[in-house]
């Protein structure tokens, strides 16, 4: 047998022995041990482990690296949109490329192989968002897979016109209908903000990506709104297509009240995206004692079957000030702050950024270490699955499509010097 890549001696179960991957036109075709076969490129992988590649199921890339051209002070949800709004005002289409593309980058290192992206759509920055973002997916065809969405952060009805640049958005590419429900002036709005989300899916045949409750609690109806957004998704038959991003307004309800909301989303079979790194930086602002996590119910959710994932949401600005794209930092950061650190919880923190975020995107049907699957995985430089979280080693390589993307040559050494003084 010949192959195009064959990777030797790699851990992908850490209670099994190492085994050999082979992979010919960009899909696993054998994985075993001492995989009798010829190659064009061979790595010896000398027993690091494998993961599937790593997946950004929630990112905004228009709007990264603003952090020092107008520094948010206050660190509040308000404050984060009027800054990044003032931003999005001056976007030129050269400067919006070049920091979409040191993201990009950054991701690629990092072992991410696909990424949904959410550009705004609106009347301050047109459509360059959508653009670029056209413009870069073809660019890094090789290197990942980029759906671009649809966003109106500004809301629908509350900026006229918006529904129309949406609507060209979906015609010039983008593939994802987004939603910004809370940012509406009432819930009677709110409601019409959602309906119209989804006639817009249906009429492209597109899934749904929103972002809702985006919230502390549940006492303004604009950010508590998922109740009517499973049952929408019910009633449109849109089970499975649709996917959430901070949902944080359920971290608030005591356990019988949110019980019942969690049979309704994993009846609506919707996913939903925890963004970490921005729920708990803008997340209980207003508290002056026992301040929340802000963050929504990981633990409980995952209990409860519902499919979570986690992603960046954004890097370096008003609304997260801190990140480099890096799907196993975030990681790291929601285990500990959703108290989940006994081995089965570590684990599913990394399915939450590979398996669970390629569901909740729509890639898992070819997705995963397998005879089969499409060939996106990532050797770490550890020698355990189970430490990837712990260690958050260098990718010493990146797998996409069957082709070496990334490889990272790391080496320290340590010098010990004895005591020299003098007797």
């Amino acid at each position: 047998m010949h192959v195009n890549l064959l990777i030797r001696n790699v851990c992908v179960r850490d209670d099994d022995p190492t085994v050999d991957i082979a992979i010919r036109d960009g899909r696993i075709v054998a994985l075993e041990p001492g995989i009798d076969a010829s190659a064009d490129e061979i790595i010896d992988a000398e027993g690091r482990a494998a993961i599937p590649g790593l997946i950004e199921a929630h990112l905004h890339l228009d709007k990264a690296l603003l952090h020092r051209r107008l520094p948010a002070r206050f660190g509040t949800l308000d404050e984060a949109i009027r800054v990044t709004g003032i931003l999005k005002s001056r976007q030129e289409r050269d400067d919006v490329l070049a920091r979409s593309r040191q993201v990009l980058d950054m991701a690629v290192r990092n072992g991410t192989v696909a990424i949904r992206a959410h550009p705004d759509v609106d009347l301050i920055q047109g459509l360059i968002g959508v653009e670029t973002l056209l413009e870069l997916k073809s660019e890094y065809e090789s290197l990942l897979d980029l759906q671009i969405v649809a966003f109106p952060q500004e809301g629908i009805l509350k900026s006229q016109g918006t529904y129309e640049l949406m609507t060209e958005a979906l015609n010039m590419g983008a593939d994802v209908v987004g939603g910004c429900p809370y940012n509406e002036l009432n819930w009677a709005d709110t409601q019409r903000h959602i309906d119209m989300v989804f006639d817009m899916a249906q009429r492209f045949d597109l899934p749904v990506d929103m972002h809702a409750d985006f919230a502390d609690d549940t006492t303004d109806p604009r950010f508590s709104a998922i109740a009517y957004i499973a049952q929408k998704t019910i009633d449109t038959c849109y089970q499975g297509r649709v996917a959430l991003g901070h949902v944080t307004s359920l971290g608030s309800l005591d356990a019988d009240t949110l019980g019942p909301l969690m049979d309704q989303i994993r009846a609506a079979d919707i996913s939903i995206v925890t963004l970490p790194a921005t729920d708990l930086y803008l997340g209980g602002r207003k508290d002056q004692a026992n301040q929340r996590r802000g963050l929504t119910p990981v633990k409980a959710l995952h209990n409860a079957g519902v499919n979570v994932a986690y992603s960046s949401n954004n890097v370096r600005n008003a609304f997260t000030p801190f990140g480099k794209a890096d799907m196993l930092l975030i990681g790291n950061m929601l285990a500990h702050v959703a108290q989940f650190g006994v081995p089965e919880h570590q684990q599913a923190i990394l399915d939450m950024g590979t398996h669970n975020a390629a569901r909740a995107i729509g890639l898992d049907r070819d997705y995963g270490i397998a005879v089969g699957k499409q060939a996106d995985l990532v050797i770490l430089d550890t020698y355990k699955v189970a430490d990837a979280l712990l260690d958050i080693p260098p990718r010493s390589w990146v797998v996409k499509r069957g082709r070496i993307t990334v490889v990272t040559h790391h080496h320290a050494e340590i010098h010990r010097h004895a005591c020299c003084c003098a007797q």
